[in-house]
């Protein structure tokens, strides 16, 4: 059956009217100078953490492996500068956690290494190979391994790609950046994937607080030999948080509905962020891993505002002297403030699935003060997954682990709707992610 391009988005449920703070969305890209040295962590992904491939002491090149797993779930790791391998140590990551990272000193060159060439892809096994190869995973934040999405189950069928270029987060306008900077190898991406998955009909779903882009992508397809059939088209969203998450995205484009406990795949379609799909794209033509990434770089307490390139494992203090701080950061945010963690140590290195940092002053980091819950509704009524975030808060506190699963809390996305809407300020996704861990734990009440 063939596919019709939507002519407007479907209708969702919920969300929030975030303010935008789009301060860097007109600022092209930088490239920072390569640091001293970077820490490139084993663990930048869902899955299996790689181990390294590499000694200290050892010579590294832009590009060279020095991480893999031989789980499926998985991506290797390459060297994002040129230099020595200082050590093999525990660093802290963004989130808290720690991993094992390969601490690499530049040389100051960035010599790629000499072993890279374009993949050569005949098949979709080949293709799904040099996926993986390439060491991408979701960049949108999730940092899940995209040849492990590409690979769709044997039974299911999927038919529609959307590329997501919705950036619905405050502040964040990385994506935005790639969309105009990059745009023919946006192209390129969505017509090899495709081509390489036979799906019919592509979507790329971009808000419309983003004219620009919208423009250039309907005016590229336009003159595209390879749209004749107009199977790939520009479908503008309502500027709503959180219009980017993936489930709300797929309902927005197609009027689907992902269930609790499926993917994507489950209802025919694949997801992929633009940031992801360009890369992609880059790869087949280079060679050339994922060795680098974009962040937007705003907030308070910055004087230099702008999206800045940096090689994947540089630490945030680097990236603090780079842009200049107005005032010392009260408050270091990694992602938006609606789903992004607070930073513990400037020394936390930039992973593969980082697409911003905030660096907030004592005012805007100052946390309102929590008072009880008046009964309003407003939290129920902004879940774009229907939830009901207060009595999730009341079991998750009372350890009630039947509860919590008869009320679905693992379909939580923890977009932070509920949480920004509450006049209350009650600190409602935390207790969503405390219930969903004893979830996860098989807890028993107490």
């Amino acid at each position: 059956m063939e596919l019709s391009f939507p002519t407007k988005p479907f209708r969702t449920h919920g969300g929030a009217a975030v303010p935008h703070m789009k301060h860097t969305a007109q600022t092209k890209s930088v490239v920072m100078p390569v640091p001293n040295a970077v820490a490139i962590p084993m663990q930048m992904h869902v899955g299996a953490p790689c181990s390294p491939l590499v000694k200290p002491g050892d010579l590294v090149t832009v590009g060279q492996k020095i991480g893999d797993s031989k789980g499926f779930v998985s991506a290797p790791i390459h060297a994002s500068i040129s230099g020595k391998v200082k050590a093999i140590q525990k660093v802290q990551l963004c989130n808290g956690s720690y991993s094992t990272a390969v601490v690499i000193e530049s040389d100051g060159k960035m010599e790629m290494c000499p072993d890279l060439k374009a993949p050569e892809v005949t098949d979709l096994k080949s293709f799904l190979q040099a996926v993986r190869d390439s060491g991408l995973v979701g960049l949108g934040g999730a940092g899940f391994p995209t040849h492990v999405k590409l690979n769709v189950p044997e039974g299911k069928t999927v038919d529609t790609l959307i590329v997501n270029v919705a950036e619905c987060e405050p502040y964040l306008t990385a994506d935005n950046r790639e969309a105009l900077e990059n745009s023919a190898s946006v192209l390129d991406g969505v017509f090899l994937v495709m081509k390489m998955l036979k799906l019919s009909r592509g979507i790329i779903a971009v808000e419309s607080n983003k004219p620009e882009v919208i423009q250039q992508f309907r005016s590229m397809l336009s003159s595209d030999q390879r749209n004749s059939n107009n199977q790939v088209g520009v479908l503008p969203l309502r500027a709503a948080y959180p219009q980017g998450a993936e489930k709300v995205l797929i309902k927005s484009c197609t009027d689907r509905t992902v269930p609790m406990g499926k993917l994507p795949a489950d209802v025919g379609c694949i997801v992929m962020n633009v940031t992801s799909i360009a890369f992609l794209a880059d790869y087949m033509k280079t060679g050339i891993p994922l060795v680098k990434k974009r962040l937007t770089i705003d907030g308070s307490a910055v004087k230099n505002r702008e999206n800045v390139i940096v090689p994947i494992g540089t630490r945030i203090r680097d990236i603090l002297e780079f842009v200049g701080m107005k005032c010392e950061p009260a408050k270091i945010l990694v992602g938006g403030p609606m789903m992004g963690m607070s930073v513990p140590t400037v020394d936390a290195p930039v992973q593969k699935q980082n697409n911003g940092l905030i660096f907030l002053d004592e005012a805007e980091a100052h946390e309102p003060e929590t008072t009880a819950c008046i009964r309003c509704g407003r939290c129920v009524m902004g879940c774009p997954m229907h939830l009901m975030p207060t009595k999730l808060e009341t079991y998750a506190k009372a350890k009630d682990v039947d509860a919590l699963q008869a009320y679905d809390v693992m379909d939580c996305m923890e977009c932070g709707t509920c949480a920004f809407n509450c006049p209350a300020n009650r600190p409602l996704v935390q207790a969503i992610r405390m219930g969903k861990a004893l979830v996860k734990a098989g807890g028993a009440k107490k």
